[in-house]
């Protein structure tokens, strides 16, 4: 029991995920992404127009009694799972309409907070063949953190230049996993019925990790979590009760390249970011006492005070006060981004702005 998480990191555990999440330490996770069985309750077998035999999930994994039997299952591995979360860690958890809801019913009796459901759109469903139903084309996936209180982390920006500079919305566009991706037998079947693709992997990660952070998955399938990772430099622990799969998933992640320079995969976006104020500036020197700020078209015109304060003699003024409140207060603006607003210039001619001063401090700070 407690089991210190760090010496295993990168590694896939052979064996029952409940089990072995008790050896592992309390406290010691970032991130669980769960893609639990389905419990998806299918009779009989199906068949395409064409005569030719769907291959469903017929796994032994995905059978249950009862539903008592798969929300005590349920129950017990989210259980397991919040012990091992960090404070401010969250945790991923996908399905479809069979279990999606009873996962999220126990997740909320267990003190879970809800962030966000996620539709995951599919742009190449498999159709509704016997045609008594609407086609299944989308699986719901819920965000949820450990707790009210916790903080988990969230790359808003990093998610939004993902997305062309558009918030990124609930309701994802990505096709299922094919062509090359789908892992196949020597014999040219699926390696597993439900693998996932490694793009909805990689959106998840980005969202709510950062590099360095440890991820989980206690139903590690062929190892789509950790391909991810390591294309991340995320670090993961993978749980598998199946030999064959846990295999299939080592030789899948040792064919992946991690990156080449871990700097470009840092996301961390202005809310993240150390706070600098403006008065730091002045005191290392950067901008000594007495040096003019002017905003880029020099219209207004401001001089920088000993105590990190502006001082303004303009057609609005005189006004003193931050960086902030005299770039309003020339502007008869409600408010203003001083660190973009104001600009001082190294050399004649050159206007920069003075957040590339607060860049440079923070870089020091790394």
């Amino acid at each position: 029991m407690g089991t210190q998480t760090k010496t295993i990191r990168d590694q896939i555990l052979v064996g029952d995920c409940i089990r072995l999440m008790q050896d592992l330490a309390p406290a010691s996770i970032d991130l669980v992404f769960a893609d639990p069985p389905y419990n998806l309750q299918l009779g009989g077998e199906l068949f395409r127009p064409n005569n030719t035999r769907v291959n469903g999930v017929e796994e032994a994994w995905d059978h249950f009694v009862d539903f008592r039997a798969y929300d005590t299952f349920t129950r017990d591995w989210l259980t397991a799972c919040k012990r091992l979360l960090k404070p401010n860690g969250s945790l991923w958890v996908i399905g479809t309409y069979h279990n999606i809801f009873r996962l999220g019913t126990v997740l909320q009796d267990l003190g879970f907070w809800v962030l966000n459901d996620i539709v995951w759109r599919k742009t190449n469903p498999m159709p509704n063949f016997r045609g008594t139903r609407f086609t299944n084309a989308h699986e719901t996936l819920i965000w949820a953190a450990r707790s009210r209180e916790a903080k988990p982390t969230f790359n808003y920006e990093a998610m939004k230049r993902l997305n062309d500079d558009l918030q990124m919305r609930s309701d994802w566009l990505l096709p299922i996993c094919n062509g090359p991706e789908r892992l196949k037998t020597t014999d040219g079947q699926k390696a597993h019925p439900t693998q996932k693709p490694e793009a909805l992997l990689y959106r998840v990660l980005l969202s709510s990790t950062r590099p360095g952070d440890l991820v989980l998955d206690p139903f590690f399938g062929t190892g789509t979590t950790g391909a991810a990772a390591r294309r991340l430099d995320r670090r993961f622990i993978g749980i598998e009760r199946d030999p064959t799969y846990a295999e299939i998933a080592q030789h899948r992640i040792a064919a992946v390249t991690g990156p080449a320079d871990p700097a470009l995969l840092d996301t961390t976006g202005k809310r993240q970011a150390p706070r600098i104020p403006f008065g730091w500036v002045v005191e290392r020197g950067l901008l000594p006492p007495g040096s003019v700020l002017q905003d880029f078209a020099r219209r207004f015109s401001a001089r920088v005070r000993a105590d990190g304060t502006l001082i303004s003699d303009n057609v609005h003024g005189p006004h003193r006060g931050s960086i902030h409140q005299v770039g309003a207060a020339v502007q008869g603006a409600p408010s203003c981004n001083g660190w973009t607003f104001w600009h001082y210039e190294p050399r004649a001619g050159m206007l920069v702005p003075i957040e590339q001063l607060r860049q440079q401090l923070r870089g020091e700070l790394h």
